[in-house]
Formats: structure tokens, sequence, C-alpha cells
């Protein structure tokens, strides 16, 4: 062959290397499927952008106005204790309230997603079986979820970590960008759980409405939110104890602030959460197995 042969075999116009033949382009699907699958789902966010850009932007804008600089004056005038800091020292109710807020907005935008958005992937839209025809394996799907998921939960903690060093209400920001990821880790293990929940409904008959009444509004009020746990009375506290909210929150105002908390505390919240998410992620990703094999 010359050599003029052998530049053409490899593409017969530019001069390039032949397209992947189908087996290789199946073996890369199965290699990097989860990936694929992730692009995808960040690709079809372009469908309500808007939406997504609100819950960036506008949420940390309200909050922050509203509860951090309103609420916050007439609790900083009227209280001399003020909310422990590093050392003894106190800090602003703004301060206090920040790193819950960030942990909430993980929280609520990973309730979204895991529920009406894989309802539609069963039965709305199935847009799960397309990609289940092909190379890729359900497990890849399910993960494929999770990396997507993962994506807007950085994008949208990263821009209210952003507002909040705006209102100043990072006493260190040397250490308090890792509250954005202390924020993601809450919202995955709150979302993997319910990933592997909605993956087991075949009807919506309410079920995700009861999720956001009954188990999504009782966290965000019973979780150290707005005030710390330990003013609530037992007979709701343990709500708190249970809640990933809390424990996240508490891990972004050791890092914002220096909330004073043992180590041993500390590290009970990321195990609590790191076992949250993945045993959520094994059930959902064997209920897609199952699911998608019927």
């Amino acid at each position: 062959m010359t050599k003029l042969a052998a530049e053409e075999s490899r593409h017969p116009v530019l001069g390039l290397r032949s397209p992947l033949t189908p087996r290789q382009t199946a073996a890369r699907a199965r290699r990097f499927g989860s990936l694929y699958y992730a692009e995808h789902w960040i690709r079809r966010m372009r469908g309500y952008q808007g939406t997504v850009l609100m819950t960036a932007v506008g949420t940390p804008l309200v909050y922050l106005l509203g509860m951090g600089m309103g609420l916050a004056v007439l609790i900083d005038g009227n209280s001399n204790a003020g909310f422990p800091g590093a050392d003894g020292s106190t800090v602003s109710y703004l301060m206090f309230l920040g790193p819950a807020l960030v942990a909430t907005a993980a929280l609520m935008v990973s309730s979204e997603e895991n529920t009406y958005y894989v309802m539609s992937g069963f039965k709305w839209g199935r847009t799960y079986y397309g990609p289940n025809a092909s190379p890729l394996s359900s497990a890849q799907i399910a993960l494929g979820h999770v990396l997507g998921l993962t994506v807007r939960l950085l994008l949208t903690t990263g821009i209210y970590y952003l507002f909040l060093v705006l209102f100043g209400a990072v006493v260190h920001p040397a250490t308090g960008w890792l509250m954005i990821f202390t924020a993601l880790l809450g919202g995955l293990a709150f979302g993997m759980p319910l990933l592997a929940f909605s993956a087991t409904l075949k009807e919506d008959k309410g079920q995700f409405a009861m999720v956001q009444r009954f188990v999504v509004m009782p966290l965000f009020l019973f979780s150290g939110t707005f005030f710390p746990l330990d003013s609530l009375p037992l007979a709701v506290r343990w709500i708190g104890w249970i809640s990933p909210l809390w424990h996240s929150t508490e891990l972004g105002r050791v890092l914002s602030y220096g909330h004073p908390e043992p180590a041993a505390m500390t590290a009970v919240h990321v195990v609590y959460l790191l076992v949250l998410t993945a045993g959520g992620l094994v059930l959902a990703r064997r209920n897609f197995t199952r699911r998608l094999a019927g």
C-alpha cells in the first residue's frame, strides 16, 4: 500500500484516523457509560435552565436579604449572648445561618431531582430505556444520574457560597469554601435513599408530595437551621439527630466560623453522611437494575 493509500485509509476526506467500529464504540460505552449518561443528564438541564439559575442565584439573594439581613438585625439587636464561635467568641446570626442555607439549598435540589425526574425516566418519558438498550448498564445509568446531580449541586452550593462571602457571612474563607462539599455530601446523603425509593414507584399517587410535606419540611424546620438544635425540646430534637441537613450544617459551621465542637462529633457527622450516601447508592443501583430488567 502506497503512502497516499495509507493516508486515505485513515479517513477518506480529512486524512484522519477512521471512526471507531461498532465493537469499539460499544466497548467504550461499557467503559465510560456513567460519564456518557451524566453528559446527557447535564445537557437536558438546558430545558429548564431558568429554574436552575433561579435556584442557584435567586434563592440565595431572597434568603440572605429577607432572613439573613432582615431577621438577623432583629435577633442580633435583641440578644446579648450571640452564637458561639471559636475560642469563646460569638458570631452574628447571619454567620450562624449561612452554612445552614447552603446545606438547605443542596437538600432542596436533591429532593427535586430525585423524585419527579426519576418517575419520568421510568414511566412518563421513559428516558432510561433508550440508554439501557445500548451497551450502557442499568447501574451505569444510575451512577450517571448521580454524577449529573453532583454537578448541579456543586453549581448551586458554589454560587450560594459566593453570595455568603459577598454578604460578609464567612469568618474563615480559608476553610469556609469547604462547606460547598459538606453541603454536597448532605445533599447526596438525603438524595441517594430518595433515589432508591423513587426507582421503586410505578405510579405517582401523591408519594412525592408526602415526601415534601412530611420529610423535607420537617428536616428544614427541625435540623438546627434557624436556631441551635439544643434549644428544641427532646420531643422533636431527634429529627435533627437523624437529619442529613443537621449533620452537613454543623460541618459547614465548623468550617465557616469555627463552631465549637469535639473532633469526635465532627467525625460522626462525616461518617453518618458517607454511610447514608453509600447505602442509598447501592440500593438505587439495585432498584434501577431490577426495574429496567423487567
